[in-house]
């Protein structure tokens, strides 16, 4: 066995060991076998690393700095990242089995991700303030955009580059400082990514990485005193602790939770495109995707055809080692979800429901590893239809009037995505007006873009990533009132 990779975490933009010099192993989901050491923070290591924040936002220079000049700043860091993506795009792989053409391209240079660093460059001196005109004479009152100060965020194990971009650049672009927590099961290319950010020579204490298991220090991180906001992205469950610690000290939070995310096809759609886009809106990824369209409503009159279609669209996939060219499918991220998920088809299979694609037959003894998974017919009450998987798991149910479908994809307690698959256009848009989802696709699906807010309905989280709206979650308005004319008098006279 080889020797295991030994990382720190990141305070002031130096290296650091946990104070109780306590390590765990990270996995490599494609083999199965440990790769790294990661550090196991404690408390001591939280209040080193907001403190750290904390004195970055208030007395040193990135609090006082010009907006433009952060802009400058990040930038510099879309350069540095797109420079090093191979580097980071490997350990993320190595880290979470993620196939590396669903990392590196968007990394590079001109590549989406890439560009959120410039678009929110852009950003940082366009919030402009405004004056209002309030109704009290020899009054000036005007409205001025402020960041928080410190931030929480608590990133995934699917996507921590991708998700840590959408989170990081807006919270800096606002004027913020940070303190990052990744997941225990994919914190590798988090920490990997600072060495590669000691590049742009940030000052020090605006970015800060914490690692360790959530049950220990998301708590005392998110509860801290000088923390004075939070983005979180993650289960629903995990979302409803975290808001719930920040509901204590009365802290914001943005929140992108879990999905159900229904995909609904129209009996006019064109079945090549559908099926294309829904085998990829859920299967290259494992299905560890929030917005997965697991939900395959199908009109009755093209359901047996349409199945037919999707079954003949994925009997050759191949589902492997990560770093094969050839691989279509890579593992799932760690092995506790791999149990959970083959325990939840094994489940479904005793409860009597048809199965008439089997994943479990890529399992192997080496890694983690689930194929496609087609249930047929599953109703929509069922916990197979209603509760998130985040696999490879896909079940089908047919509709027959238009009312019957909106009702089906409305009817779980998500609402993060859907998709319509129809050759009538009006009457697509008249679904998508309908549907409770933060995203809905029309065609097409999986796709996103810098400009494009995202965000749940429901139970599926509440504020934006991305966009415009991204950055204004990250920052909180001031009013001031400015007397023209000062004449105060004494109330009691």
């Amino acid at each position: 066995m080889s020797e295991l990779r030994k990382f720190k975490y990141f305070v002031n933009n130096e290296w650091k060991e946990p104070i109780t010099k306590a390590y765990f192993e990270s996995e490599n989901p494609a083999t199965g076998l440990s790769w790294a050491l990661v550090p196991d923070c404690g408390p001591g290591d939280i209040d080193l690393a907001v403190e750290a924040a904390k004195n970055a936002f208030y007395y040193g220079h990135w609090g006082k700095m010009m907006p433009a000049e952060r802009g400058r700043y990040l930038r510099k860091i879309g350069e540095i990242i797109s420079k090093h993506a191979e580097r980071i795009g490997k350990i993320e792989t190595t880290d979470n089995g993620k196939l590396p053409r669903n990392i590196t391209p968007s990394l590079l240079k001109n590549s989406w991700q890439v560009d959120s660093w410039h678009y929110y460059s852009g950003m940082c001196d366009k919030f402009e303030g405004r004056v209002i005109p309030a109704e009290v004479p020899d009054i000036h009152n005007y409205l001025k955009w402020e960041p928080f100060g410190v931030v929480a965020q608590v990133l995934p194990w699917n996507s921590p580059i991708g998700t840590l971009i959408w989170k990081l650049a807006p919270c800096l672009a606002a004027g913020n400082t940070v303190v990052l927590k990744p997941s225990e099961f994919a914190s590798c290319s988090t920490l990997e990514l600072m060495d590669v950010l000691l590049e742009a020579n940030l000052p020090a204490g605006v970015i800060n990485v914490v690692t360790g298991f959530g049950h220990k220090i998301v708590e005392p991180l998110v509860d801290h005193k000088d923390v004075r906001m939070v983005s979180f992205t993650g289960g629903t469950n995990g979302g409803r602790i975290v808001a719930g610690i920040a509901a204590r000290s009365a802290k914001p939070t943005v929140m992108e939770l879990g999905g159900k995310s229904p995909q609904i096809v129209l009996p006019d759609c064109d079945l090549e495109l559908a099926v294309n886009g829904i085998i990829s809106g859920i299967f290259p990824a494992a299905g560890q995707s929030c917005i997965s369209g697991s939900r395959l409503l199908i009109h009755q009159e093209i359901s047996e055809l349409f199945t037919e279609y999707l079954l003949n669209a994925i009997r050759d996939v191949k589902v492997g080692d990560p770093n094969d060219p050839t691989t279509h499918i890579g593992p799932i991220a760690h092995r506790l979800h791999y149990e959970n998920i083959l325990k939840k088809i094994d489940t479904a299979v005793k409860d009597g429901y048809q199965l008439i694609l089997d994943g479990r037959t890529y399992c192997k003894s080496d890694g983690y590893y689930i194929g496609p998974t087609i249930f047929k017919e599953i109703p929509n009450e069922t916990d197979l239809s209603q509760n998130e998987i985040f696999g490879p798991v896909v079940s089908t149910q047919s509709w027959v009037e238009e009312e019957e479908v909106i009702h089906i994809a409305n009817d779980t307690i998500y609402g993060l995505a859907a998709g319509i698959w129809s050759k009538d256009v009006a009457k697509a848009i008249r679904i998508a007006d309908r549907i409770e989802a933060g995203t809905v696709y029309i065609n097409n699906y999986f796709n996103a873009a810098t400009q494009s807010p995202v965000g749940g309905f429901k139970q599926s989280g509440y504020g934006r990533e991305n966009g415009w709206e991204g950055m204004r979650c990250f920052m909180q308005t001031k009013s001031v009132w400015l007397s023209t004319n000062p004449s105060e008098k004494n109330p009691f006279k």
